[in-house]
């Protein structure tokens, strides 16, 4: 009797096997780790001389079961001299696929890989000068023997592959050139291990190339679906089934590519697959051009092309491209106007292998939208050596109707007629060495009726006419009619080389001539604010542009600079190295005129100035109290009326509103007060004075003439002792003050003792005017502390009169001595026959001389000793 099949059992041995199984593999990373990265550090240290660095290498066997997975993290390779320091290449995350049973091979068979992947990767190429390449790492003089050929760690047994989000530049330093494709995701499909195979591919990228500084195409979207024949024996890449887009334009290949030892055979051709005009339309991005599948269109335009021949270190293949449309049209359905009469006739030709023998030719691009046709045509030749322009413009834009039949993202549409009639002829050597008498310029350009209104700008602008003139050795500004706000401006003038501006980043020069009946500075300053980190905004500093060496000779009947109204200015202003130098600048204001000679730079991080200012008969109280640079500087000059001629040299930064920042100011003043009378009422500190000096009446001080010297740094002011007159008071002022308004100043005052109040001048009345004379001035010092709002005043006046009131009672006190002796010596020298004579009669009474004598002592004594005399 056979047995009873054991379902349960089955299933508990199969769990069992899964069981092991997941903890084999779970295990196998454990196990296999050490050896695949000693496999790893063998195939680098074998075949690289370059610095090479990885993270972390991991197994995984669930990743991409059943093949097993080896991740590299941070895989980089840095170059060795001459490119010390470059990197070479570096992935975040490289992927290799293979096999289980690869694992389980000998220490001397090689791991066939099947497949791999890069996540984030970056790939530099470059060539030196010297024609070097970075890319040559591979280690030389090795001879490969059979045993080291079968040692070598992995095999390429290739199905599959992939990149994700890699960037590849290519720089070649000898030529100046750099070609960046960024965002690179390829994937491909074949099998590597046979000789010949059909690669299925699938890339996307974004191009950007530049030679010689002017940047070509800058994030061109390229696309390509195609299956590549592959020949791994001849190293040729075939072309066959195939679909690649340029931005948005078509294109088909055919032909291949072939890897030879000394450089790479191309038999290529390509082509628009349809004729259709919308392909001109694709060749713009998408963010310029809209959606160009809704566009209606006529006529035709194509791309065709041919490249054959050898690509070497000498040599390159020629080639011949051609685009081409004629009698096309097209019209957006969203707006009102069309393009028409679209003839396009280009050629991009090397018909002898050598690089400088590539030649442009435009022959034709013209167009008309409504009435307005605009024509250009071209040819450029000699592109490596020195490169020849010949070119042509005539027609006329009406710029209103660009919008109208483009899709142009202006937030204000423009306005304005631009006329052109243009001829020019130069070549690129002439334009560096500004060999002027070898450009050929003819023609004439003209723009009427423009407005344009942007975040960049405070106000609209709006040009009415402006005209240009191109002559064999200067573009000539004829003519510059331009208003904003409330500001006019004409100007003229002409540019010197204007090619080298544009061709080759050099500075552009010129000479004009500036006019204006009034310019609002505000009208041109547009705040331009950056958000920090915090969330709050801040305005950035105005810059003047580093391209500009440029001398300005301006005329402006009024300037309103902030609060200011500035009359009759003129003067010169040159423009280089981001700054602006003034000289013989020149402006009425305040009741006189100021003239200015200086310099206000923007290079660097913080702008600075460097003026030298002449003040000649100013309103002293305006110029004091709305300018906040001199208000700074001398706060009591408020409470002055009068004039002043001043020289005021000082230095310092700018804010980012172009206002001197007072924390930094420097310098020093000399000024000179014209007719010039005190406000008591107008200043809080010389109330406070003459409260506390009650002889002084600051309305009546003699500032006449007065002449002071100010020295400013570091937030202080300090203001050298002079000399005031008030009345027959000499007065000597100095002491220091800062921008905060803190003071720390003394008043000397020379002063006569009948200045000092009624003690002082009951005591004079008893002295003899030649008496009085004798009397010497007394000084008397006030000190002003606190500051220009609550200023405190000390002085020494009581002080100072109790001296002086001592000193007048001893001189009365020495007086009346002097006569005491005097009687004493008569009353003891004198005669004693009349000492004590008296003579009585009915009407007089006689005094003697000796009764005389003892009432005078008496009197003396009296007055010495303070007693009071009896009247008699």
């Amino acid at each position: 009797m056979s047995k009873k099949f054991n379902f349960k059992k089955l299933l508990k041995g199969l769990g069992i096997f899964l069981l092991v199984a997941i903890i084999a593999l779970a295990a196998a990373p454990f196990i296999f780790k050490d050896k695949i990265k000693a496999l790893v550090l063998k195939s680098i240290n074998e075949n690289v001389d370059a610095k090479v660095a990885f993270e972390d290498v991991d197994l995984s066997l669930f990743k991409s079961f059943p093949n097993a997975n080896v991740t590299i993290d941070k895989l980089s390779i840095i170059n060795k001299a001459p490119f010390e320091g470059d990197t070479l290449f570096y992935s975040g995350e490289l992927n290799l696929r293979m096999s289980i049973k690869e694992l389980f091979k000998g220490e001397n068979e090689p791991m066939n890989l099947q497949g791999f992947s890069s996540t984030n990767a970056v790939v530099n190429v470059i060539f030196n000068k010297d024609g070097l390449g970075n890319f040559d790492i591979a280690l030389k003089n090795q001879e490969e023997d059979k045993s080291k050929e079968e040692s070598k760690p992995f095999a390429l047994n290739i199905q599959e592959y992939a990149v994700n989000n890699m960037r590849f530049s290519f720089v070649d330093q000898a030529s100046n050139m750099k070609m960046v494709l960024d965002s690179i995701n390829h994937q491909g499909k074949g099998n590597f291990a046979a000789q010949k195979l059909d690669l299925d591919t699938k890339t996307t990228t974004k191009v950007s190339f530049e030679m010689d500084n002017t940047n070509f195409m800058k994030n061109v979207a390229l696309s390509l679906d195609a299956v590549l024949g592959i020949d791994l024996d001849k190293s040729k890449y075939e072309f066959k089934n195939n679909k690649a887009l340029i931005n948005q334009l078509p294109l088909e290949f055919n032909g291949f590519i072939q890897m030879l030892e000394d450089g790479q055979l191309y038999d290529l051709s390509f082509k628009t697959p349809t004729s259709d005009f919308k392909n001109f339309l694709g060749l713009i991005p998408e963010a310029y051009a809209g959606s160009v599948n809704q566009v209606k269109t006529t006529g035709e335009f194509t791309v065709s092309g041919k490249v054959d021949g050898k690509l070497t270190e000498t040599t390159i293949p020629k080639f011949n491209i051609e685009l081409a449309s004629n009698n096309a049209s097209f019209q957006y359905p969203d707006l009102p106007k069309s393009v028409k009469n679209i003839i396009i006739d280009t050629h991009i030709v090397n018909e002898t292998g050598i690089m400088n023998d590539t030649y442009v030719n435009l022959d034709q691009l013209s167009f008309t939208i409504d009435q307005d046709v605009f024509n250009a045509k071209a040819n450029v030749r000699n592109l490596t050596e020195n490169i020849l322009v010949d070119a042509a413009l005539k027609g006329t834009i009406n710029l209103a109707n660009v919008t109208k039949a483009y899709p142009v993202q202006l937030d204000k549409p423009l306005t304005g007629i631009l006329k052109a009639d243009v001829t020019t002829k130069f070549d690129m050597k002439s334009v560096e060495t500004s060999q002027y008498q070898n450009i050929q310029n003819a023609g004439n350009v003209s723009l009427s009726g423009f407005k344009y209104e942007g975040p960049e700008m405070a106000k609209p602008f709006e040009i009415k006419n402006t005209s240009i003139t191109f002559n064999p050795n200067q573009i000539k500004l004829n003519e510059f009619d331009a208003k904003t706000g409330e500001s006019d401006i004409q100007v003229s003038g002409a540019l010197d080389n204007f090619y080298g501006f544009l061709f080759k980043n050099q500075v552009l020069k010129g000479n004009f001539n500036m006019n204006s009946t009034k310019l609002v500075v505000s009208d041109f300053m547009a705040p331009s604010t950056t958000t920090t980190e915090e969330g709050t905004k801040s305005t950035e500093a105005v810059k003047i542009p580093s391209f500009l060496d440029c001398n300005l000779t301006a005329k402006a009947g009024t300037v309103v600079y902030d609060n200011l109204n500035l009359k009759n200015v003129s003067g010169n202003l040159g423009i280089k190295d981001e700054a602006v130098t003034l000289s013989n600048l020149k402006m009425d204001i305040f009741g006189g005129n100021i003239g200015l000679t200086g310099t206000v730079s923007t290079k660097g991080n913080t702008p600075k100035f460097n003026m030298d200012l002449g003040l000649n008969a100013v309103n002293i109280a305006e110029s004091f109290t709305q300018l906040d640079m001199l208000k700074s500087i001398a706060p009591i000059a408020g409470a002055i009326s009068g004039k002043l001629n001043s020289t005021i040299k000082l230095s310092g930064n700018l804010t980012n509103d172009m206002t001197p920042d007072l924390k930094t100011l420097s310098g020093d003043l000399l000024g000179q007060l014209l007719s010039a009378t005190v406000n008591e009422n107008g200043s809080t500190l010389l109330t406070a004075l003459s409260s506390n000096v009650k002889f002084l009446d600051p309305s009546k001080l003699n500032l006449n003439d007065i002449k002071a010297s100010l020295s400013f740094k570091d937030g202080k002011v300090a203001l050298k002792p002079m000399n005031v007159k008030y009345q027959d008071i000499n007065m000597v002022v100095g002491g220091t003050h800062g921008f905060d308004q803190s003071m720390n100043y003394d008043v000397k005052f020379d002063v006569p003792a009948k200045y000092l109040g009624t003690e002082v001048t009951s005591l004079l009345a008893k002295l003899s005017p030649a008496d009085q004379q004798k009397l010497q001035n007394v000084p008397i010092t006030a000190n002003l502390g606190g500051n220009f709002s609550k200023p405190t005043v000390k002085t020494d006046l009581k002080q100072a009169t109790t001296n002086i009131a001592s000193q007048i009672v001893q001189m009365q006190k020495d007086k009346l001595l002097g006569q005491g002796t005097s009687a004493l010596t008569n009353l003891l020298g004198g005669s004693s026959n009349n000492a004590n004579a008296t003579t009585t009669d009915s009407t007089k009474t006689t005094t003697t001389p000796k009764e005389s004598v003892k009432n005078e002592v008496k009197n003396v004594l009296g007055g010495l000793l303070g007693g009071k005399k009896k009247k008699e």
